[in-house]
């Protein structure tokens, strides 16, 4: 009776560990579209994430490359979906590049990855839902400026994240569009960088790399303009523009004000030369 309780017992094992593991693949990655063992992520079907979304009903971001929904995982989690609209050319690279990077990174002012969908042309991304939307909805809402308190802890999670990605990776990354948009706030109100589809990884000789434009206007640096080759360096402007934009509580570019004051930048420059500092909060 025992034997047959082992045997059982053990076959039982089996069948829950091949349940789990088979939920889960390594993440397809290489330049030239042949796929190698990377990272381990929670595989999804297409339908599995149709159904968690109610038919991707609920929309919550759109971006260049797709339209984030919000939905409920078969655990009950509830979930960010990313559903890529490209998935040729660009949109592909753009699928690669941000599961190959985002997969493995760890970090608590990073949005985590828990999953992908890799099923015949669609391509679609699973991420921790942030229940308090993006760094532009808390910074630029309508009902109050957050405290100062609040605004020095974001800025430092924006800053610990950067620097994870630039110093502590084992392949260094360029996020390339670092913005108050990609920038998602936590329950606790905790900061943590997302959206790497544009990211771009450098090898571990390398410390600048040439790349075609990526970004958005108003928060590229320079030498994207000039054609240079890009270094993290572009990612620390991009930082300064949005520590601008926090510690004033306005966007980079603002139309409805005055001239003087319509680039961010500009007038930053020009209360420091004027030494009134003091307009700026």
């Amino acid at each position: 009776m025992l034997t047959f309780s082992l045997i059982i017992l053990a076959i039982t094992g089996v069948f829950i560990y091949r349940y789990r593991v088979l939920g889960y693949k390594k993440v397809p990655y290489s330049a030239n579209g042949r796929f190698v063992e990377d990272v381990t992520l929670r595989l999804y079907t297409y339908v599995e994430l149709e159904k968690a979304t109610k038919g991707f009903t609920d929309e919550v971001g759109k971006g260049a490359f797709g339209t984030v929904y919000k939905g409920v995982s078969n655990g009950g989690r509830v979930v960010a979906i990313k559903k890529l609209e490209k998935v040729v050319g660009e949109g592909e690279r753009e699928f690669q590049n941000e599961v190959n990077a985002i997969g493995r990174t760890h970090h608590k002012n990073l949005v985590k990855l828990l999953g992908y969908c890799h099923d015949g042309s669609s391509r679609l991304l699973v991420y921790e839902y942030m229940t308090n939307g993006s760094l532009a909805d808390f910074l630029f809402r309508s009902d109050g400026r957050p405290a100062w308190e609040e605004r020095i802890g974001t800025v430092l999670n924006v800053a610990q994240g950067i620097l994870y990605l630039h110093e502590e990776c084992v392949t260094q990354i360029i996020h390339c569009d670092i913005k108050p948009e990609n920038i998602l706030m936590s329950e606790q109100k905790c900061a943590k960088l997302a959206d790497f589809g544009l990211a771009k990884l450098l090898k571990s000789e390398q410390t600048r790399t040439h790349t075609g434009f990526r970004g958005t206007r108003g928060y590229i640096a320079p030498e994207w303009l000039r054609n240079m080759p890009i270094t993290v360096k572009a990612d620390v402007y991009s930082f300064g523009v949005v520590l601008l934009e926090i510690i004033c509580c306005r966007r980079s570019v603002n139309m409805d004000i005055p001239e003087d004051q319509v680039v961010l930048e500009n007038w930053v420059y020009h209360c420091l030369e004027a030494d009134e500092l003091h307009k700026l909060v």
